[in-house]
């Protein structure tokens, strides 16, 4: 009865062959990137505590010349979701 040819195990040297795209380097972002995404966040967050600490009246509310009452509130957020969105292409 004819034997069955075994089966060879591959080598531990081969390495799984990656396709790789031209382009697609996964580089970290600088530094500078990484402090300017939290630094709206933080600065965001600060806008809006401001607003409610102060009942109101600053950052631009009822004790400045541009009062922008509760508008405050979407501008702080805006200002954090900045931060927010650059977190996509964070590295």
């Amino acid at each position: 009865m004819p034997e069955s040819s075994s089966r060879r195990k591959p080598s531990k040297k081969e390495a799984p062959v990656r396709p790789t795209i031209v382009g697609d380097e996964q580089e970290e972002n600088p530094t500078w990137y990484k402090v300017t995404m939290f630094g709206f966040m933080i600065v965001g967050l600060i806008w809006i505590l401001t607003f409610y600490i102060s009942s109101a009246r600053f950052p631009l509310g009822s004790a400045t010349p541009i009062d922008l009452s509760n508008w405050n509130i979407l501008i702080g957020f805006g200002i954090a979701m900045v931060g927010f969105v650059m977190t996509t292409k964070w590295k």
